[in-house]
C-alpha cells in the first residue's frame, strides 16, 4: 500500500516558537512529531505566505509560477511573475497525486486565488477544487477571524457557525477528521493527501481566556530574557550550534527594562495570548494525530510540518488591536491599546503582538516576515515518517528550501512529474529531494544556491555563504547596502563580512542576478501593502466603474474599488411599512468598512475608519412603498471628502470625512441585504446579520475617475 501524505502548515510562526525548537510555549503534540521524526535547523521558506504556499504545492520558485507577492496583487501581463495565481504550467502536488490514485483533501487557509475570482460565481479554476483537491473546507484569504471566519465549503461560501464556543482551528480539524473518516470508511486501501493549513499563528491572535491564563506571569521577564533562555534551550536540543550568539536587537525595538509599567503589562498580554493561541493550535494537531492512530494510518503517513515564514512585524512596535491598521499604514500606540487590554484575544479585537516578541519568536535571528533576513525565511521543518527515517528524534542541518518538499514526497512515492496536466505542458521542478537526509545526518546538502526576493528585499544563499541587500522603499536598487555572512560558522548571521571579503560579496551578487533572471524574478518591485489599492486591467470585476448587485447575491471579495475617488451607491427599495428595517449592504467588519441600513424608520450610512466612525442618520423617515436611497462620496482631497445621504433625491444628511482608508477597506467581503459575518455597525451588532425585511431591487455603484 502507498503511504499517505499530510502537510501541516502554520502561519507566521517563528523559528523558536515550538518546544522542540527551544520555546517555553507548550507544544507537546508537535514535539511528538519531532521525537519520532527529523527536525531541520537549516530550512527556509519565502518571506510571505502566498509565495511559500505556491512553492510548497508546486515544488517550484514562486516568481516562476506567477506568485511574486500576495495573491491579492495581480500586476498585469507586463509583470508575469506577479499575477496572483499559480500558473497552469506548474501543476500542484494535489493534481499530480490525484492522477496517481490518491484522494486529495485541503482544509484551512488557501490564499492562492486572485481576489477578483473570490466571488460566488467563480471562476473556480484557482480555488482548491480547481487545483487538484477533491474536497475543501477553509478560508480563501490571508487571514480569518478565529470566532467569525468567512468560510468556504468546496466551491461556495457558507455562513459562520453560530456556536458561542466556536473556534476556527477546532473547526478545521473537525472537518479534516471528517474528510479522512469518510475516506477510510469508504476506500480503506486508497492513499490520501491532506493539506492542513491553519490560520494560526497569523493575526488575529484569538483564543479563549483559559489558554491565555496558562501563561500568566511567564513573560514578565520580557523579550530580551526570553530570547536568551530560548537560545540556551536551542543549544541543549542541538537545534543551533553551541557557539551561536543572539543577533543584535532589531532596530526600533526597545530594551525591556526601559519600558513603562503599563507598556510591560500590555506587551505581556499580547504574548500571553500568542502563546495560548499556539498551545491551542498544538492541541488541535494532537486531535488530528490521534485520529490517524485510531484509523491505523499514523505509521503509514508521512507528516510534513512547517511554518510558511518567520514571525510577523505587522504588529508594529506597540502591538495592534485591529490588523487592518497595518495594511493601511495607520500607526497605533501603547497608550491607546492599554485601555483595551482585556479585549486582547477575545472577539472584540483582532490583535497582533509587538515586534519585540516577533524577534523573540525568531530567536536567534534578526528581523521578521517580509524581509530576507533569516528572521523572515528561516523556519522549522519536521518530517514524521518513522517507518522510513533512520535515527528518529535527531536534527538535520542540510540547507533546504520549501521548493524541496514536494520533490521529496514524489521521490518517496516513486511518482514523476507528468509532462502535461490538463493539456498544459509542465515546467520542471526546481526543488531537490531531501530523502537522502533521512539516512545520513552527515551528508552534504544537495543544494548549491537559492535566491530570495520580496518587496525589493534580496538575498542569495550559495555554498554556505549568504548575501543580503536591505532595500529602503522608494530608493534606487543600486544604492542598496549589501551584507555578507558565513552561515556555516555564524548561525545567527551576526558578523557582516561585506567589507572584509568584497570579492566574495561581488561573486554572490552576480549569482543573485543570475538566479533571479533564471527563475523570472525580474523586474524587482519595492511595494507590498500599497499594492492593495492597485487594480489590474485583467481584473474584469474590479476594473469597472459601474457595478450592479442584485438581491440574493452571495458573499463576495470582488468589490468595487472605492479608494481615493468620488462615487455614489444607489439602492431602489420597497418598504411594506414603517417597520421595515435591516441592512441594505455591508462591506467589512467592526474594525473597518461601510454599511447602509434602515432602523427605526431612518436611513443610516456608516464608514468605519479603524474605529473612527463617520455616521449619517437621515433627517426624514423612509416612505412606505417604493423609494430610491443613495449615498454619495464627494472627494475633496487625497483620501478625504464629504459623505451625503439622499432619499428620492432629497438631501437628508451629510458628514465630513477627513480621513478614508488608503489601501484596503477590509479583509472581509461584501454582502447584499444583510451583514453576513462580523457586523460593521455597533448599532445592529446584537441583531445577528440584521436582514432587510423590505425588498431590494438592486444596488448600483457608479465610480468616478477623479
Amino acid at each position: 500500500m502507498k503511504n499517505n501524505i499530510v502537510y501541516i502548515v502554520l502561519d507566521d510562526m517563528g523559528f523558536s516558537d515550538i518546544g522542540c525548537y527551544g520555546s517555553e510555549i507548550k507544544t507537546p503534540n508537535i514535539d511528538r512529531l519531532a521525537q519520532n521524526g527529523l527536525s531541520y535547523n537549516n530550512f527556509h521558506a519565502t518571506p510571505l505566505c502566498s509565495p511559500t504556499r505556491a512553492s510548497l504545492l508546486t515544488g517550484r520558485n514562486h516568481h516562476t509560477v506567477g506568485m511574486g507577492v500576495l495573491t491579492n496583487f495581480d500586476l498585469g501581463p507586463d509583470v508575469p511573475n506577479s499575477r496572483g495565481k499559480i500558473s497552469t504550467s506548474a501543476g500542484t502536488i494535489a493534481e499530480i497525486l490525484k492522477e496517481n490514485d490518491y484522494s486529495t483533501y485541503a482544509v484551512g487557509k488557501w490564499h492562492l486565488t486572485p481576489i477578483y475570482e473570490e466571488t460566488p460565481a467563480g471562476p473556480f479554476n484557482n480555488w482548491p477544487l480547481g487545483k487538484g483537491f477533491e474536497r475543501y473546507y477553509g478560508f480563501l484569504e490571508a487571514a480569518a477571524d478565529q470566532y467569525t471566519p468567512t468560510l468556504v465549503y468546496d466551491n461556495h461560501f457558507i455562513d459562520p457557525p453560530k456556536n458561542p464556543d466556536y473556534h476556527l482551528s477546532e473547526d478545521l480539524v473537525d472537518h479534516g477528521i471528517q474528510f479522512l473518516s469518510d475516506h477510510a470508511s469508504t476506500f480503506p486501501d486508497k492513499p490520501f493527501f491532506m493539506y492542513l493549513a491553519f490560520g494560526a499563528q497569523h493575526s488575529p491572535h484569538q483564543v479563549s481566556q483559559r489558554y491565555i491564563n496558562m501563561y500568566k506571569d511567564t513573560y514578565a521577564k520580557g523579550w530580551d530574557k526570553i530570547r536568551e533562555e530560548r537560545l540556551e534551550r536551542q543549544k541543549l536540543l542541538g537545534i543551533v550550534p553551541q557557539d551561536t550568539v543572539l543577533a543584535e536587537r532589531n532596530l526600533g525595538v526597545k530594551e525591556w527594562d526601559k519600558l513603562t509599567l503599563e507598556e510591560k503589562r500590555l506587551f505581556e498580554r499580547f504574548q500571553e495570548t500568542y502563546a495560548g493561541f499556539l498551545t491551542h493550535t498544538d492541541e488541535q494537531i494532537g486531535r488530528f494525530i490521534e485520529f490517524l492512530e485510531t484509523i491505523g494510518q499514523l505509521d503509514n503517513t508521512m507528516i510534513v510540518f512547517l511554518s510558511d515564514n518567520g514571525a510577523s512585524q505587522e504588529g508594529e512596535f506597540d502591538g495592534i488591536l485591529e490588523q487592518i491598521s497595518t495594511y493601511n499604514g495607520i500607526p497605533t500606540f501603547a497608550e491607546k491599546n492599554f485601555d483595551r487590554i482585556d479585549e486582547i484575544g477575545g472577539p472584540n479585537s483582532q490583535p497582533n503582538y509587538p515586534r519585540g516578541w516577533a524577534q523573540a519568536s525568531n530567536t536567534p535571528f534578526k528581523y521578521y516576515k517580509q524581509t530576507t533576513f533569516d528572521g523572515g525565511i528561516h523556519v522549522p521543518l519536521i518530517y514524521h515518517y518513522p517507518s522510513r527515517i533512520k535515527d528518529i528524534g535527531t536534527v538535520r542541518n542540510q540547507f533546504h528550501h520549501v521548493i524541496d518538499i514536494t520533490p521529496t514526497v514524489l521521490d518517496l512515492a516513486g511518482i514523476g512529474v507528468p509532462k502535461e496536466i490538463k493539456g498544459v505542458k509542465q515546467i520542471p521542478l526546481h526543488g531537490k529531494s531531501m530523502q537522502y537526509t533521512f539516512d545520513n545526518s552527515q551528508s552534504n546538502t544537495t543544494r548549491e544556491s537559492q535566491y530570495f526576493l520580496m518587496g525589493g528585499q534580496r538575498a542569495i544563499w550559495h555554498d554556505g555563504w549568504k548575501a543580503i541587500a536591505f532595500h529602503m522603499q522608494g530608493t534606487s536598487f543600486e544604492s542598496d547596502q549589501w551584507e555578507l555572512y558565513n552561515t556555516i560558522e555564524d548561525f545567527s548571521q551576526s558578523n557582516n563580512f561585506a567589507e572584509k571579503y568584497p570579492e566574495k560579496l561581488n561573486e554572490l551578487k552576480e549569482i543573485w542576478f543570475s538566479e533571479a533572471e533564471k527563475f523570472d524574478a525580474l523586474p524587482m518591485i519595492d511595494k507590498t501593502f500599497e499594492l492593495f489599492s492597485y487594480v489590474s486591467p485583467d481584473d474584469r470585476v474590479r476594473y469597472r466603474t459601474e457595478f450592479t448587485y442584485y438581491p440574493y447575491m452571495g458573499h463576495t471579495y470582488a468589490v468595487p474599488s472605492l479608494l481615493n475617488r468620488s462615487y455614489k451607491i444607489t439602492v431602489p427599495i420597497y418598504c411594506e411599512s414603517k417597520d421595515s428595517q435591516g441592512v441594505l449592504f455591508a462591506h467589512g467588519n467592526s474594525n473597518s468598512g461601510y454599511t447602509m441600513y434602515i432602523q427605526n424608520n431612518r436611513l443610516y450610512y456608516e464608514y468605519n475608519y479603524v474605529g473612527t466612525v463617520y455616521k449619517i442618520e437621515s433627517e426624514l423617515g423612509i416612505p412606505v412603498g417604493k423609494s430610491n436611497v443613495r449615498y454619495e462620496f464627494l472627494k475633496t482631497g487625497d483620501y478625504q471628502g464629504k459623505g451625503v445621504l439622499y432619499i428620492d433625491d432629497d438631501h437628508v444628511g451629510e458628514v465630513d470625512m477627513p480621513k478614508t482608508l488608503p489601501f484596503l477597506i477590509s479583509i472581509d467581503g461584501f454582502s447584499v441585504g444583510r451583514d453576513a459575518y462580523i457586523p460593521v455597525s455597533k448599532n445592529y451588532a446584537k441583531k445577528g446579520d440584521f436582514p432587510f425585511t423590505g425588498k431590494i431591487h438592486k444596488i448600483d455603484f457608479d465610480l468616478q475617475n477623479d
